[in-house]
């Protein structure tokens, strides 16, 4: 029998990592977001009454999905549909009785149906930025406003994107099956966005373990998506860029859970074995010779991995695959990337003058007005430096982001 749990944050993670799989099995079932959504929260709740005192299930998700799915038919009076079931409470981990049962309720694996609803909510009915925002909100749960800050937009505006992506969906009668392989081809593109927008939030989330764990996930869908398609070179690279860069997980933060800064990591700290798998899937997919942005991404990622100190990195390398990148997706934040390359070769004034035009489209973002301010204090132009540092913490989306600028600010007052 598993260990009672009374640590709020970790059954708080559990559930926060049993959300992709257990809203896409009863999305699948009930054919409609919201009640998908309601059942796995009334779920949730139920949950949090019932797992301090009695342990957690061994199978958190198929519980989730039982759970969730009889509160949702109780709640609409649907009682003739439902299978016999025990109440939750009584349900205890003392064999794994609940994921076979949820496979009968659902007629599938359901450990699949992640990825099935991550084509489904790219249908090609919606604009590409409301596949990516709803994939975002109903698979990975994201908050509204988290997915606001991966588009740079209001959470007002994020908002009312998602409903809207909900009710076309609703009003197209969008078919809850997997598509077909020319179907799955053409939407491709948006699922990877996807993928990879879960993996920066949870990249940057510090060492929050319920965000964290998005990386994981996400590099999990990306495998899957491999599978699917094995031959395409974009996947692999995104498959090795997001590799490479979790490869230096355990030097990102400190003890107290402060960022770490890549030129004062512990490279020994690197996973050599994401490492390598990474590097070898990026020299696979440029075999292919269909260049695409996420090869571009994967090799900037790589020429870091390969530089043995932060000394000997490759910056004039690194400035061209971002003026690459540029060409094929330009984007003020990959401007912005290019000017710390490029201040590190030609120094901090051409790193200002590279993102002076950038400072309305990034008006909202923390990392324009943390770059700008670094070029300035190397620069000595502390009044100015001070003032972005502190723009930048006002814009601070984490503990690890704001206490990384107060470090900043600390430096510029003992210089004075």
């Amino acid at each position: 029998m598993s260990q009672v749990i009374h640590d709020p944050g970790l059954i708080d993670s559990m559930l926060t990592a049993s959300r992709p799989q257990a809203v896409s099995a009863l999305l699948r079932y009930f054919r409609d977001m919201d009640t998908a959504e309601e059942a796995y929260q009334e779920a949730c709740l139920r949950a949090l009454r019932n797992w301090p005192q009695n342990g957690p299930p061994r199978d958190p998700v198929a519980w989730l999905i039982m759970v969730g799915r009889n509160a949702a038919l109780d709640g609409t009076r649907r009682q003739s549909r439902t299978v016999a079931l025990p109440p939750d409470e009584l349900i205890s981990d003392l064999a794994d009785a609940e994921a076979p049962l949820v496979e009968r309720l659902d007629e599938s694996h359901y450990r699949d149906d992640v990825l099935r609803l991550l084509f489904i909510c790219c249908h090609p009915e919606l604009p590409a930025t409301q596949q990516v925002a709803l994939a975002l909100r109903i698979v990975s749960g994201l908050s509204v406003s988290q997915i606001a800050r991966a588009f740079l937009v209001s959470e007002a505006a994020m908002e009312q994107r998602i409903t809207r992506a909900k009710s076309r969906i609703a009003k197209a009668d969008v078919p809850f099956e997997a598509p077909g392989p020319v179907e799955r081809g053409e939407r491709l593109a948006a699922v990877a966005t996807m993928i990879y927008l879960v993996f920066n939030e949870g990249y940057t989330a510090g060492v929050d373990p319920a965000r964290a764990s998005l990386c994981d996930e996400a590099i999990r869908l990306a495998r899957l998506l491999l599978r699917l398609f094995p031959t395409e070179p974009e996947m692999m690279a995104l498959t090795a860029l997001m590799l490479l860069q979790q490869s230096r997980l355990a030097a990102r933060f400190d003890s107290d859970g402060e960022a770490v800064l890549l030129e004062d990591q512990d490279r020994s700290l690197w996973n050599a074995k994401l490492i390598s798998e990474g590097v070898a899937l990026l020299d696979k997919a440029m075999r292919h010779n269909r260049p695409g942005p996420y090869q571009v991404q994967a090799a900037i990622a790589a020429t870091h991995s390969r530089a043995g100190t932060f000394a000997e990195t490759d910056w004039a390398g690194i400035d061209l695959l971002y003026a690459a990148l540029e060409r094929m997706q330009p984007s003020p934040v990959v401007t912005l990337n290019r000017a710390v390359a490029t201040a590190k070769l030609h120094g901090p004034e051409a790193g200002l003058a590279m993102i002076a035009p950038l400072e309305k489209p990034l008006s909202g973002y923390f990392h324009f007005y943390g770059a700008r301010a670094a070029f300035l204090q190397q620069l000595g132009r502390s009044a100015e430096a001070r003032a972005d540092f502190d723009r930048a913490i006002g814009l601070a989306t984490t503990p690890a982001q704001a206490a990384h600028i107060r470090r900043h600010l600390d430096h510029l007052a003992a210089e004075e």
